[in-house]
């Protein structure tokens, strides 16, 4: 499931691929990915164009064009494959953009949970983004303890709330505050300094890793490494972790790690 640490990497792929490209041709196999916007108005709004830098915005891609912009949010399991020329499309290719190169940019997503938008303007550009918060990857101590200071409800909630902090999923937020040894329905504005401190170092380290691996790890000695194990157990103090809803995702916790503070 695509968070901050995937989408940077879809970013750097369609830098690598697009950036300075013109855009030869749009393909629309699937309409069920576009919002506001039709398979031929995609293709009279792209073809022709060519690909500034891109940028991200928490779960955000935002592809510049030298006219509109290209606005990508890959949902649950979206993603974004350049292919060489000639390549066959993945099996969930919904858009393809041929560049002059003869390369491919593949929009790809099994479930179709978001998709693409077009933006003519940076007010369409704002307007689809919504309300978002901060990105995480850019967000420091200051700035944390601010969003965190009114917050009542519990401090996963908060952390993956793309109007708090924009970024964080569900498993960077286990992540995070398995790091930080803080309990995940903890009130977020009750963290004591010390709790405040220990969860931004965590984050700082678990995205700055996450970034370079293009994804949350699931290393033996990460958190994420043992959720989906059928009896999982902390890799720290090797204690059975415990699953349960919290923010209406499954979490994951290590009760003695993260003893219930709340």
């Amino acid at each position: 499931m695509p968070e901050l640490p995937d989408v940077e990497g879809f970013r750097r792929t369609l830098a690598s691929c697009a950036q300075g490209r013109r855009v030869e041709r749009v393909d629309v196999a699937d309409p069920g990915v576009l919002h506001g916007v039709t398979p031929g108005r995609l293709r009279r709004a792209l073809e022709g164009r060519r690909f500034a830098a891109p940028r991200r915005h928490g779960k955000w891609l935002i592809a510049p064009t030298d006219g509109p912009s290209l606005l990508l949010h890959f949902g649950m399991t979206g993603g974004l494959v350049c292919a060489e020329e000639g390549a066959e499309p993945g099996r969930f290719e919904r858009v393809a953009l041929t560049l002059d190169d003869g390369r491919r940019l593949g929009y790809e997503d099994q479930r179709k949970l978001r998709g693409i938008w077009l933006a003519a303007t940076d007010s369409d550009i704002d307007r689809i983004l919504g309300p978002q918060g901060p990105d995480a990857l850019t967000l420091d101590r200051a700035g944390l303890d601010e969003r965190l200071a009114d917050r009542r409800g519990g401090v996963k909630a908060t952390l993956i709330d793309q109007s708090v902090v924009a970024g964080l999923g569900n498993l960077l937020g286990d992540e995070i505050l398995w790091r930080a040894r803080i309990h995940p329905q903890h009130r977020a504005d009750t963290l004591e300094p010390d709790e405040r401190r220990r969860l931004h170092t965590a984050m700082r380290q678990v995205l700055r890793t996450s970034v370079r691996a293009g994804q949350v790890p699931a290393r033996s000695g990460w958190l994420t490494g043992h959720r989906d194990d059928p009896d999982p157990h902390c890799p720290r103090c090797g204690r059975p972790l415990r699953r349960g809803r919290i923010a209406g995702r499954t979490s994951t916790w290590c009760p003695h790690c993260q003893p219930d503070g709340s």
